[in-house]
């Protein structure tokens, strides 16, 4: 039981992380019913950002923190400006290959400029470790857990209680009615990707923290798992993208728990493929209709 216990708490460190990248997903799916496939790079961009920021600033942790969420979420802004606002009329195919196309040149301009050396971020936070029945919590999981859960109500408060999250909302059920009721969709739109690249960062950053090696391939896998944890909650839902994190993060260390390492993410995207199988919209997803 206790180590099983132990067991689950390392599963909801990692769902946490995982919660963080996959609420981007989400945010910008039921915005605009596209999937920003470079979400994954930006949370390695974030990365990057803290650890300039405590290697070459000598920042502490929470500095390092709001410094990457901000210059994230710039990033986010500039990328939908940029790259997806002029597609927006345009055929969905071609949204996918930009999509692509930015997360490309984010891993490769990063690669280009600072080198394929893997990179350590230095220990911002406290290694005191606690023990309650033999189970084993540091304090770096206590932060982790602590900051991924309070962003997470922040935003919750954010949707559900502020006129840009009403804002949104409208936007999320009827984008081309909204603009009749004096809604600024192209701020809105902007402010979603902010939040999500900001939230992305923050994954990053904590992730960079509890796994510290950097490069810049390392959004690769992670952002493809966030995604994947964002459809099985339901994409487009935001306290769904939680549950499938939380959910995909006790998948893996449950698997890895039990089988040999090499096999957790083969055992891992089964299990998700069978959960979709079963439930092809996620668990808080609804299928569209639409008038043909």
């Amino acid at each position: 039981m206790m180590y099983v216990l132990q067991q689950l708490v390392n599963a909801v460190q990692l769902g946490s992380i995982y919660a963080l990248i996959a609420l981007g997903y989400s945010m910008v799916y039921g915005v605009l019913f596209m999937v920003n496939f470079a979400h994954g790079d930006v949370f390695m961009v974030g990365a990057f950002v803290a650890f300039f920021a405590a290697t070459l600033l000598k920042l502490p942790f929470v500095p390092t923190l709001l410094l990457s969420m901000l210059g994230t979420a710039f990033l986010g802004m500039t990328i939908e400006r940029v790259a997806y606002r002029p597609l927006r009329t345009a055929p969905k195919l071609s949204v996918v290959i930009t999509a692509w196309g930015v997360g490309l040149f984010l891993e490769y301009i990063t690669l280009a400029s600072l080198g394929p050396w893997r990179r350590t971020l230095p220990p911002l936070l406290p290694e005191q470790v606690y023990e309650i029945q033999e189970v084993r919590i540091s304090a770096l999981q206590l932060i982790i857990i602590g900051v991924s859960i309070g962003l997470m109500v922040l935003l919750d408060f954010v949707v559900e209680r502020t006129q840009e999250g009403m804002a949104m909302r409208a936007i999320a059920y009827d984008r081309f009615a909204v603009p009749l009721m004096g809604v600024p969709v192209n701020r809105i739109i902007s402010l979603t990707f902010a939040i999500g690249s900001g939230l992305a960062a923050a994954g990053g950053t904590l992730f960079s923290t509890a796994y510290p090696i950097i490069e810049p391939m390392m959004g690769m896998m992670i952002g493809w798992k966030a995604f994947i944890a964002a459809v099985v909650g339901g994409i487009g839902s935001i306290r769904g993208a939680v549950v499938g994190a939380f959910l995909l993060g006790l998948i893996e260390i449950g698997t890895g728990a039990i089988f040999p390492s090499r096999l957790r993410d083969l055992i891992s995207f089964v299990v998700v493929w069978i959960i979709l199988m079963i439930k092809p919209t996620g668990f808080f997803g609804v299928a569209r209709r639409q008038k043909v």
